[in-house]
C-alpha cells in the first residue's frame, strides 16, 4: 500500500519519503545527512531505498543536506532546469550524481511516476510534485507558495492525499517579532501559504474527493500545530472527520510514522 513518510517539516528543514523499505523517492533534503539517516532508520528505511531525490527549490531548508547525501549514495537528482543549474553552480550536488531536468516530463522512479508543477515562491524557480504510486494512488507534495494558482489547484485536484503548506497564522505573524521586510515577504503572493488560505484550498480538495490532508511546513515562530489544525478543520464543518477525510500535521521531525493511503 502507498506510504508517505513526512520525515522533516518546518521552516528549518524539509524532507519527505514516499515508498517502502524496498524502494521509493525522497522529496527535498533540507537537513544534514546524519539527521536524515537517523530519521530513515527510525522508520526502518535503508538509505538504499532512495532511488532518486526530487528538489522543489534551492532554499537551504530544502537542500542543506543534498551534497552529503549525493556523496554517500550517487542517486539521480531531479528538478526544474534553473533550480538544478543553481544547485550545481553552488556545489550543492556531488558530481557523482546524475542531474535530470524534469520540466514538462513524467519521470518514473522508485516505483512512482512523478510530474512537477510550478509554485509561486520567491526563488529562481519553485515547484511541487504530483505522484502516482506503484499501486495507482495519487498524492501531491505542495509547500512554499504564496498563493494557490490555477496550475496548483489543477495539480492537487484528484489526489487521494495532499501534503500542503499551512505555514503561518496571520495574527501571530503580524504581531510577532519578525522585522517588517520579512513579514511582508512571507505575506506576499510569492511568500508562504497561511492557515486560512490552506483551509480554503483544503475544503475545495475534500469536495473533489481528496481523503487525506497533511499540513506541512509550519513556521515554528508564527504558527502552532493546534492552531493550524483547528483553522483547517473549521473550514470542513460540512464534512465528517474520519468518514469524509482524515487530517494530520506533519511533524517537525519524525518519531517513526507513515501515512498509509
Amino acid at each position: 500500500m502507498a506510504r508517505i513518510y513526512p520525515l522533516f517539516s518546518s521552516s528549518n528543514g524539509n524532507s519527505t519519503f514516499i515508498g517502502t523499505e524496498r524502494g521509493g523517492i525522497l522529496i527535498d533534503c533540507g537537513v544534514s545527512f546524519r539527521r536524515l539517516s537517523s530519521a530513515l532508520t527510525v522508520n526502518n528505511i535503508p538509505l538504499s531505498a532512495i532511488r532518486g531525490v526530487f528538489i522543489t527549490h534551492e532554499h537551504s531548508d530544502h537542500v542543506s543536506g543534498l551534497k552529503m547525501l549525493t556523496k554517500n549514495i550517487s542517486v539521480p537528482v531531479y528538478g526544474q532546469k534553473r533550480t538544478l543549474q543553481r544547485l550545481c553552480d553552488s556545489d550543492r550536488i556531488s558530481p557523482s550524481s546524475p542531474v535530470v531536468d524534469m520540466t514538462g516530463k513524467t519521470i518514473s522512479c522508485g516505483g512512482n511516476e512523478l510530474t512537477c508543477f510550478n509554485t509561486p515562491h520567491d526563488t529562481i524557480q519553485s515547484c511541487g510534485y504530483r505522484i502516482r504510486t506503484s499501486d495507482d494512488r495519487l498524492c501531491a507534495v505542495c509547500t512554499d507558495l504564496g498563493h494557490i494558482t490555477d496550475e496548483v489547484d489543477k495539480a492537487l485536484s484528484g489526489c487521494r492525499l495532499v501534503l500542503i503548506e499551512s505555514n503561518y497564522d496571520e495574527q501571530m505573524l503580524r504581531n510577532g517579532s519578525y522585522p517588517l521586510y520579512l513579514k511582508e515577504r512571507i505575506l506576499s503572493p510569492n511568500g508562504h501559504l497561511s492557515n486560512n488560505d490552506c483551509a480554503v484550498q483544503t475544503a475545495k480538495l475534500i469536495s473533489r474527493g481528496t481523503e487525506y490532508i497533511v499540513l506541512g511546513h509550519l513556521s515554528q515562530d508564527n504558527n502552532r500545530p493546534d492552531i493550524a489544525y483547528s483553522t483547517v478543520e473549521s473550514a470542513l464543518c460540512g464534512y465528517v472527520r474520519g468518514r469524509d477525510y482524515l487530517l494530520g500535521v506533519a511533524p517537525v521531525e519524525t518519531k517513526g510514522a507513515a501515512v498509509i493511503f
